[in-house]
């Protein structure tokens, strides 16, 4: 059974940081792409930031040079780092394992992220 399970969401006021977790079990981590992906209320699911098994990464225009994805294959966990937060990044953050080769695609329960003051 593949779990992905979030942690490290929060409360943080404008400005601040968080830094995000995911760890995974029952898949050859070192062999997905990684991702996390967000949706605020009413809006679409949307790709905040992914890393290949190469470890190439991209990111969502919207947090280029304000968060930093990471992955760690021997802990089979992925990280984002979030500085600088926004108002706007308040969502359900999710974990996301894909393996496009395999057809196979996972995802977390979420994590909530709130920037308030």
């Amino acid at each position: 059974q593949v779990l992905l399970v979030e942690s490290g969401g929060g409360l943080v006021q404008p400005g601040g940081s968080l830094r995000l977790s995911c760890a995974a079990s029952g898949l050859t981590f070192s062999l997905y792409t990684m991702g996390w992906y967000r949706q605020a209320p009413g809006k679409q699911r949307e790709l905040v930031a992914g890393i290949t098994d190469g470890g190439r990464t991209n990111y969502a225009d919207s947090v280029k040079g304000r968060f930093n994805i990471s992955r760690d294959n021997v802990k089979k966990t992925v990280y984002l780092q979030m500085n600088s937060l926004k108002f706007e990044d308040t969502a359900v953050y999710y974990c996301n394992a894909k393996n496009l080769h395999w057809g196979l695609d996972y995802w977390g329960q979420g994590t909530q992220v709130t920037v308030s003051s």
